[in-house]
């Protein structure tokens, strides 16, 4: 028997799922704002993009958004981050990565939450500027 092919809609479930998690990328996103070492752009831009997949109203909401919809749409346009952001987000990892060495865990930890860090910082940074 031949496989159907995929639909080309989303099941109402994987929609609402898409919302969902677009939901909670958002909260995640908000208390990152406020809480260093939690990142906002990364959770921003994820909410946007489980959104076009799961709810079209909240996608237009965020990039309608006076604070979050020119992110979305740098990234959406050419995969472009702004240097302010780059540096926010750069100096908070660096500061978590210092807490981090200079805080009672095993080396080993510290090492390789570190290395991730670096390793997005400089993702981040090879990213274009709008």
């Amino acid at each position: 028997m031949p496989e159907q092919p995929p639909s080309p809609h989303p099941s109402a479930l994987m929609r609402g799922l898409a919302l969902l998690a677009a939901l909670l990328c958002l909260a995640l996103g908000i208390v990152g704002i406020f809480v260093p070492g939690l990142p906002t752009t990364v959770f921003i831009l994820m909410a946007a993009w489980f959104a076009a997949r799961g709810s079209p109203r909240l996608l237009a909401w965020l990039e309608g958004h006076r604070v979050f919809g020119t992110m979305i749409r740098h990234w959406r346009t050419n995969r472009s981050i702004s240097r302010r952001a780059k540096w926010s987000a750069t100096i908070t990892m660096a500061i978590c990565a210092a807490v981090l060495f200079l805080a009672p865990v095993r080396w080993w930890v510290a090492g390789l939450a570190g290395g991730i860090m670096l390793t997005v910082a400089i993702w981040l940074w090879m990213r274009p500027e709008p």
